[in-house]
């Protein structure tokens, strides 16, 4: 999955979306639409739910693309955080449908509210545990994977990388502290996501692909 692009892409991009460019909005698909369904995918755990959120992600985006601030962050960043907001809020939206058809409608317990949160906690750190993994530098996302996914010890894993043993326990050490943050992230950001109103030229990204197995990694 790709990294976060240089600086002036993303303020370019963003440029060439106010004007209403639908070439751009398909080059920001290419580049975004795996990183959407995957954290999407990871948070509903059902392809049909992140198949539409991806169609709402984007056309939130090509709607409004003045909601991107490039001092607060990459565009990257920007979409995921778009996407698990969304999820989250259609997370919330399915659970409280499940409980109204089963005649559980009314005052929530405080049992059942605790249970709600706590999967949507749950969800929400392994999509943002995805997205730590993707995004974080290829010698420390290696590293992770051999020690980890394949249960390397540091010592296999300095080999099999070509590295000395300091330099695989300092990889390790960092991967793990970025890592860390997906557990000590308490809020999603504030995105209002505003049903899109599509008029006639509004152009409707494709259908997205599904990302591969495992929709964004075994965490």
């Amino acid at each position: 999955m790709a990294h976060d692009a240089p600086p002036r892409w993303d303020r370019r991009m963003q440029q060439r979306l106010a004007r209403g460019e639908a070439a751009a909005l398909g080059e920001l698909y290419d580049r975004f639409a795996s990183l959407v369904h995957s954290l999407a995918h990871r948070v509903l755990d059902d392809e049909d739910a992140a198949d539409r959120i991806t169609r709402e992600v984007f056309g939130y985006i090509w709607e409004h693309p003045d909601s991107y601030d490039p001092k607060q962050g990459s565009l990257r960043s920007w979409v995921a955080g778009i996407t698990r907001h969304q999820a989250v809020q259609r997370l919330r939206q399915t659970e409280a449908d499940s409980a109204r058809d089963s005649g559980e409608a009314g005052p929530a317990s405080a049992e059942s509210e605790r249970e709600l949160e706590r999967k949507i906690h749950e969800a929400s750190t392994a999509a943002r545990a995805d997205y730590i993994v993707t995004s974080m530098p290829a010698p420390l996302r290696e590293a992770l994977e051999l020690a980890y996914f394949q249960r390397r010890d540091y010592r296999q894993t300095a080999a099999d990388l070509g590295v000395t043993e300091d330099e695989a326990r300092r990889r390790l050490r960092l991967g793990l502290q970025l890592l860390s943050t997906a557990h000590n992230h308490q809020a999603l950001p504030a995105v209002p996501m505003r049903r899109v109103a599509r008029g006639p030229h509004t152009p409707r990204p494709p259908h997205p692909a599904p990302p591969g197995p495992g929709h964004g990694g075994p965490l």
